[in-house]
């Protein structure tokens, strides 16, 4: 199960964004080119070709025209982030102004929309999905009926997240994610399944959590299989800190339940020990340390893969205090 939720942590230095965004040295090494464009064919000339070209490009515009065609440029893709893909639903771009510079621990992915996904995003955005975009404070006893109200952050495509709903049709689901395959999928599997506890929400969780929830308004959190950020330079992307807790607590009921669960062993420790050293929380495992995994979370296709390679699968939760 692919996870995709957002990290409050501040931004990093100029130094941190590019390291980020650099290779790592364990990363294999890129394919070599084979195709041929006309960057490429530059890049490969010898420097007295490269720059004579360069010099003749330059040549045959002035400075006001780059100018203006750098901006055209800048213009046209900040539109087409702006557009939705599909009109009526999701949003490109749901926040809008509410922007920020700061680390975040997903990577916007763009893969391809089946028929079916767009079809169910066309027919059910406009019921049962939702743009984050902080200009409102939802109403959840509205929204749900009346129903206790769990938050999901990062459901992939979603089909754990609709069995969930099927099997306990009194609790609903709030699910977030930034990733339209997976809100298209989720769509159709709960609407196939004759779930109404289901809501999916598009955008930046933060934003979700810190403009647009009401006090005490969630019944419980759920995180499962965030991205792990295994390298050491990007674990300040990983969403389970400190801070990110510290949005949480003020919308959850006293007694909700975080539950958080990983396959990756380094940031289970860090899960157990930033929730064990927040006030808020309080472990539910007796010893203190993980718990078995409950009945209701499902054993996901993606959790069954790592558990045949031989993965450990730690479970936490943790009520609010």
């Amino acid at each position: 199960m692919s996870e995709q939720p957002l990290n409050p942590s501040p931004a990093g230095s100029p130094d941190d964004a590019a390291a980020d965004a650099g290779p790592a040295a364990s990363e294999p090494t890129a394919p070599a080119r084979t195709g041929s464009t006309a960057a490429d064919a530059l890049s490969d000339a010898p420097a007295a070709d490269a720059a004579d070209a360069a010099s003749a490009a330059k040549a045959d515009l002035s400075a006001e025209e780059a100018a203006a065609l750098r901006a055209a440029s800048f213009e046209r893709a900040r539109r087409l982030r702006q557009e939705p893909r599909f009109p009526g639903g999701p949003a490109a771009d749901p926040a809008g102004s509410h922007h920020e510079r700061r680390i975040r621990s997903f990577q916007p992915r763009r893969s391809r929309v089946t028929t079916g996904q767009q079809e169910s995003l066309e027919r059910l955005w406009p019921k049962w999905g939702l743009d984050i975009d902080g200009k409102r404070v939802l109403d959840l006893t509205e929204m749900f009926g009346g129903l206790p109200v769990v938050l999901e952050i990062g459901f992939g495509m979603g089909e754990a997240t609709a069995q969930m709903a099927a099997d306990d049709p009194g609790t609903g689901i709030l699910a977030v994610d930034v990733h339209t395959p997976g809100q298209g999928n989720l769509l159709g599997l709960a609407d196939r399944a004759g779930s109404t506890n289901v809501r999916v929400a598009n955008g930046d969780a933060i934003i979700l959590l810190r403009e647009m929830l009401a006090p005490e308004s969630l019944d419980g959190l759920r995180v499962y299989f965030p991205d792990p950020w295994p390298k050491a330079r990007h674990h300040k992307r990983r969403l389970i800190q400190p801070e990110f807790l510290d949005l949480v607590a003020p919308v959850l009921k006293p007694g909700a339940i975080v539950h958080c669960a990983t396959d990756w062993e380094p940031y289970a420790e860090q899960m157990l020990e930033v929730l064990t050293a927040h006030p808020r929380f309080e472990n539910t495992a007796a010893d203190g340390g993980y718990a078995p995994r409950p009945a209701f979370r499902p054993l996901t296709r993606f959790e069954g893969q790592g558990l045949d390679k031989g993965h450990v699968v730690h479970d936490l939760l943790f009520a609010r205090v």
